[in-house]
Formats: structure tokens, C-alpha cells, sequence
């Protein structure tokens, strides 16, 4: 592995200093950057996916606030102490995260690096970067009170990731990429939990129905906007029960902790607001593959069902006493980790650990796969 990464590294700085050759520079790169891995997802022989590129909020941000002030960061141990080499990176995890499972699986490569990461390669533009960043949300007010990038600058982020990869591979590669990636959104938590049910006074004139239509339609714009830059194979996530993640559970589930309904109502109506707005932009879309991807009740059955799957802890985080802590709260000076991390559904009290994520990937890939490809 070191000496793969050396000779990719040698070869990257030859073709940046041999302009003049850069067209085959750039496909011996594709070969060994999309060879550093092993697929585990067979892909038909036709089918061709050349990146992944990731918008939404910290499920899958890889460190693109690690510069910003904001609470929203975790660029700082115990985060990322199953990641490689136990570096913290800015992942809210432990150690991966979704779409860095999903590359691997598909073959690509083996994580989606953040798109602000100041060590990025120009190779890495090749095959998918992340925009996400930790506390964004559909509705602006909801990551501004977090600090973080909204979505509308992700866009921006990305018309200027668009110009880069122009200037690597020309115009007809980069119409090629676009067209043939999977693009994934995962947004949306943040702005139930933490903006609407948080700050009822700014949100009096809404009700649950019409704050969810209201996140629902935002979504809905985001994938129209992709689709008009040539993107032609979108996953839009739903949101996750909510209710039932430990901070939630801490702070709004009485004595006993337990799920709270009206966190987890709102995400179902969300869901089924945003499940049929995909629905009909498919029908209207006819050349694209736009689908919406169900993590509510994968998610829930890892919470509510925790020792079919190895699972010793669905109610806790990992992190200190597994109630509150998420973010500067889960440090290495005032929160101990757990041992045995695969024996909890989260790792702090907001975000999954990447044994969930593991199990969670491998179910949406066998449920979704055939769809995108």
C-alpha cells in the first residue's frame, strides 16, 4: 500500500510538471487511483460510475469546517480514532462515514475527502469530492445558527470544483463526469432537530406540516439545480428517526429517555414530502435517475432492534456518558470513549459509528443498487 501510494504520488507530480502529456497522465491516474481498491460491489461491465460527489450536512462532511469557527467541528481526537491511522479528519465518526463506505464498495476509492481540505490532490477532483459541512440544512436559518456552509454555497463550492476539473481534463471529460457520478445528498436532521423544535418562537407562523413542505421544496430546487448542471444520477437521503438518537432522547425524552415522537413524526412527514417531490421530478426528468433513499427505518431497526445486529447499546452514545455529547463535548479531556466501539449504534450522541454505517450502507446497496446503476 505505501509503495502504491509513493508511485502515485511520484506519477501526480510528473504529469503537474509535464503539461504537455497531461491527457495520458490523467488516465494512467484514473487507473491508479480507481485500482487502489478493491470493489466489493460487482458493477456490470457497460456500467461506468467515475465519482462521487457529496452536498448535506456532517453525516457526510469529511472536514470542510475544520477552518471555521463553529461548534460544528471535530477535527480533534477521540473523532476519527478508527479512522487511518487514528487521525481525526473532521468526520463526525469514529471513523468513516457513508459515502466513504460507498466508494470503497463501488470501487472508486477508499473515502470521499472534503472538497475545502487545504491537502486536497488535483486527482482527487477525478473521483468525487465532499461540499457537506456539519449543521447545514435545507432551510438557511438552520445552518447559519450552526456556523456552517449552507447548501447554496455548496453549489457555489461546486461550480468552482466544475472550473478545476475543466482545466484538468478539458470540457467533454468533465460533461462525462458529471453526467455518469453518483450524486448524493444527505440533509435535513438539523433542521428538525435543532432549528424548528429548538426555536418555536421564529418558526410560529409554521406548523410541523408546512416547515417539513417547506424543507421538502428546498430539496426538491437543490436536486433541479444539479440536474441543470448536467448531473444525471442523484440520491436524495431522507432523514433519520431523529427522536431516537441519544441528544434527542436526552433533552426532549423525559425521565426514561425515550423516543420522541413528534422529533420522529417530523421526519416521517418530511420523508414523505420529499419521497414524492423525487417522485414527480423523476417523471417530468425523463433522462435522469433521481431517487430517494429510505435511511429512516434501516436506521431505526439498528435502534430498536440492536442485538440482531451485534449491537450491545442503541440508547447511548460511545462518547463520555453517551447523553449529550457531540462535538466539543466529546473530547479526549472531558469525555472517556468506550472500549469496544462496535458494541453502540452511536458514537456520540448524534451520529452513528462506522460499524452502523457499515450496516447501513451494505442495506441501501442491496435495496438500491439495480436503480442507479
Amino acid at each position: 500500500m505505501e509503495r502504491r501510494r509513493a508511485l502515485q504520488h511520484s506519477f501526480s507530480y510528473f504529469c503537474l510538471s509535464s503539461s504537455s502529456i497531461l491527457y495520458w497522465c490523467i488516465f494512467f491516474l484514473v487507473l491508479l487511483f480507481t485500482s487502489a481498491t478493491n470493489a466489493l460491489v460487482k458493477l456490470p461491465e457497460n456500467t461506468t460510475i467515475p465519482a462521487i460527489i457529496v452536498f448535506g450536512d456532517s453525516i457526510v462532511d469529511a472536514g470542510n469546517n475544520d477552518d471555521m469557527i463553529t461548534e460544528a467541528r471535530c477535527d480533534y481526537p477521540p473523532y476519527g480514532i478508527d479512522f487511518d491511522g487514528g487521525v481525526p479528519t473532521g468526520r463526525f465518526s469514529n471513523g468513516k462515514v457513508p459515502t466513504d463506505m460507498l466508494a470503497e464498495e463501488l470501487g472508486i476509492k477508499p473515502y470521499i475527502p472534503a472538497y475545502r481540505d487545504p491537502n486536497l490532490k488535483p486527482e482527487d477532483l477525478l473521483t468525487g469530492v465532499t461540499f457537506a459541512s456539519g449543521g447545514a440544512g435545507y432551510v438557511p436559518l438552520t445552518t447559519q445558527i450552526a456556523g456552517g456552509i449552507p447548501l447554496s454555497q455548496q453549489l457555489k463550492y461546486f461550480e468552482e470544483y466544475l472550473e478545476r476539473l475543466n482545466g484538468l481534463v478539458g470540457d467533454e471529460r468533465t460533461k462525462f463526469i458529471i453526467k455518469n457520478s453518483l450524486f448524493v445528498i444527505i440533509c435535513g436532521s438539523n433542521d428538525i432537530a435543532n432549528d424548528f423544535f429548538t426555536f418555536p418562537t421564529v418558526w410560529h407562523q409554521y406548523d410541523v406540516a408546512s416547515f417539513t413542505a417547506l424543507m421538502a421544496d428546498n430539496a426538491r430546487s437543490i436536486a433541479m439545480k444539479l440536474y441543470g448542471y448536467g448531473a444525471r444520477r442523484i440520491l436524495m437521503f431522507g432523514a433519520p428517526p431523529i427522536g431516537c438518537v441519544p441528544s434527542q432522547r436526552t433533552v426532549a425524552g423525559g425521565p426514561t429517555r425515550d423516543c420522541v415522537v413528534r422529533f420522529n413524526d417530523a421526519s416521517k412527514l418530511f420523508n414523505a414530502k420529499l419521497s414524492a417531490n423525487i417522485d414527480g421530478l423523476s417523471r417530468t426528468l425523463l433522462d435522469t435517475t433521481l431517487i430517494y433513499i429510505d435511511i429512516y427505518n434501516p436506521l431505526l431497526d439498528l435502534i430498536l432492534n440492536p442485538h440482531k445486529y451485534g449491537f450491545k447499546v442503541a440508547n447511548l452514545g460511545c462518547c463520555g456518558t453517551g447523553l449529550i455529547e457531540v462535538t466539543a463535548l466529546c473530547n479526549n479531556y472531558t469525555a472517556a470513549v468506550c472500549p469496544v466501539r462496535s458494541d453502540y449504534v452511536f458514537w456520540d450522541s448524534f451520529h452513528p459509528t462506522e460499524t452502523a454505517y457499515k450496516i447501513i450502507v451494505a442495506k441501501l446497496l442491496d435495496r438500491y443498487l439495480n436503480r442507479f446503476l
